[in-house]
């Protein structure tokens, strides 16, 4: 029977493909259920079943994509399960429909460095919505990727030609240190806050790219309290850590919608920073806006968290303890 054959030009990946003592790839033959074999540069499993076949190449392929970047966060080991945990999701899924779900939400962002998978479902369902409708609110503990994915969704838009420009913009909610003290100018003042957004960027495009994309005004940083009176049309429009805005800044935002724009917002219910007694405008909005045509309101959980695996047992911990307390 002949072997059905993947070829990693790459030693050193092969090696974190494999895991010390091979132990990832135990992983992934225990996930099939046939041996995977390792000879030179070389994966491979026995042919003749198509859907192993498949599902081999799957796992395979995601788990270079997802090597390819240096700041995954998350040890190979962690890596490899998060993979067959999707391609599980995708594979076992229970109807067709949800198995084209997982199959479509990939993003390929061009002249990115890596495509972007979802791994968990919350995350392919985030991804569905961000394509799908024009106003999406995601909410949802720290590293469970909606902010990633909000970024990445973006750039596919813009650089595929689908819309002219992005906006970034986030609170600027100080904590002991004024805003109007910091150095520079104001797009100095604002970077710091922004920076995660960025990250998110050039774990995507070379960082070349992104800095030309700055400087033509593709992408513009704009602090929430500059976006007053502005219609921004055939944009994207995304607003980082929501939870930190106030209803009306929210009202004020999400009214600068322009035609053939999207706005994708983001934000940690749980790591809320107004002074006491300012309820979040991201709650307010998801509790007023659901149920309207055309806007979709995703909550993740701690099972979506894909940061160093300890991220979510931290998570986890915190939570324990608000419902002891309750």
């Amino acid at each position: 029977m002949s072997a059905y054959t993947i070829i990693v030009p790459d030693n050193t990946v092969l090696q974190r493909v494999c895991g010390t003592n091979d132990s990832n790839l135990k992983l992934i033959e225990s996930f099939l259920g046939v041996p995977v074999f390792a000879c030179g540069n070389e994966l491979s499993v026995d042919g003749g079943n198509p859907q192993v076949e498949q599902r081999f190449r799957f796992i395979i392929d995601r788990i270079l994509d997802e090597l390819s970047d240096g700041s995954t966060g998350i040890t190979d080991t962690d890596l490899v399960q998060s993979v067959l945990h999707a391609d599980m999701a995708q594979f076992r899924a229970p109807s067709a429909g949800n198995r084209a779900l997982f199959e479509q939400c990939s993003i390929m962002v061009p002249g990115g460095t890596r495509k972007v998978y979802p791994r968990t479902r919350g995350q392919a369902e985030l991804v569905h919505l961000l394509r799908s409708c024009d106003l999406v609110l995601a909410e949802g503990p720290a590293g469970c990727g909606k902010t990633f994915l909000a970024v990445a969704e973006a750039l596919r838009l813009v650089l595929s030609h689908q819309k002219s420009g992005i906006v970034l913009t986030r609170p600027v909610v100080e904590a002991g240190e004024s805003l109007g003290y910091l150095p520079g100018d104001l797009q100095e003042k604002i970077n710091p806050y922004i920076r995660p957004l960025y990250d998110a960027m050039h774990s995507i495009l070379p960082r070349e790219t992104v800095r030309k994309m700055v400087e033509t005004g593709i992408i513009e940083v704009a602090p929430l309290a500059y976006m007053r009176g502005r219609t921004l049309n055939d944009s994207v429009i995304i607003l980082d850590e929501a939870q930190n805005t106030s209803r009306e800044q929210m009202k004020m935002f999400l009214t600068r919608m322009g035609e053939n724009s999207k706005v994708f917002v983001t934000g940690d219910l749980t790591q809320v920073d107004l002074p006491r007694r300012v309820p979040s405008g991201l709650q307010h909005a998801m509790n007023v806006l659901g149920g309207i045509p055309g806007i979709a309101i995703q909550k993740l959980t701690a099972a979506d968290i894909v940061r160093n695996g300890l991220v979510q047992k931290i998570i986890q911990a915190y939570e324990n303890e608000n419902r002891e307390e309750f």
